[in-house]
């Protein structure tokens, strides 16, 4: 009695990526030690932005794409909160502006010099304060201008109208534990939660009620 093989074989079982050179690479960043679950980093077609280490405060590297290579230990940072950065996120609709969420309670704006950083950056262009806990989460929505969702540890979400510092809407009472993460819909009419709860969340965030 015979066997036929039930696996198909993958037509790629002989491609094999091969690792770039060391020049063509980002090297020596000091990425952010801090426990907490994020990507540390985010791109968009002209920058990246890694959170670093920093002393005294929190901070994130802006690289321009094509400056690769050993980052030296010198170079400027966007470093105003007074705590640890926890998220950063690139603006859809502007490849110069970036927002951060940080331990501090706050979330800030910043505009990016078009050829990049030549100097440390402290001054943001916006500070968004109502969180009453860290904010571990910030992401932009995707097709309304200057609109930003934030989440913190006090389990509240914030819908900002960055353009007056406004909050727009306040969502409070939907999650009884920590929010872990927040993705918008194509469209923007909704977004979904992961909590700790083990529950994921669909929000409407205009009526404020969950959807399912």
């Amino acid at each position: 009695m015979s066997f036929r093989k039930v696996v198909r074989q993958s037509k790629f079982r002989h491609v094999f990526g091969q690792a770039l050179r060391a020049e063509q690479c980002y090297d020596d960043i000091r990425v952010s030690r801090v426990t907490w679950d994020s990507t540390f980093c985010a791109v968009n077609p002209a920058f990246l932005a890694v959170i670093v280490e920093a002393s005294g405060g929190g901070a994130f590297l802006v690289l321009p794409l094509h400056k690769t290579g050993r980052i030296d230990k010198s170079y400027p940072t966007v470093c105003g909160h007074t705590g640890p950065v926890l998220d950063i996120d690139w603006c859809p609709h502007n490849d110069y502006v970036i927002a951060s969420g940080s331990e501090d309670c706050t979330v800030m704006v910043w505009q990016i010099p078009e050829n990049g950083l030549s100097q440390p950056l402290t001054e943001p262009v916006v500070v968004l304060e109502g969180h009453s806990k860290r904010v571990g989460i910030i992401t932009w929505h995707p097709t309304a201008r200057n609109v930003l969702l934030s989440a913190g540890c006090d389990n509240v979400v914030l819908i900002w109208n960055v353009g007056t510092a406004e909050e727009l809407y306040r969502l409070e009472g939907l999650h009884p534990d920590l929010i872990y993460s927040v993705s918008w819909s194509r469209d923007g009419a909704r977004f979904c939660t992961a909590c700790k709860d083990k529950s994921v969340r669909v929000i409407d965030p205009r009526r404020g009620t969950v959807v399912a």
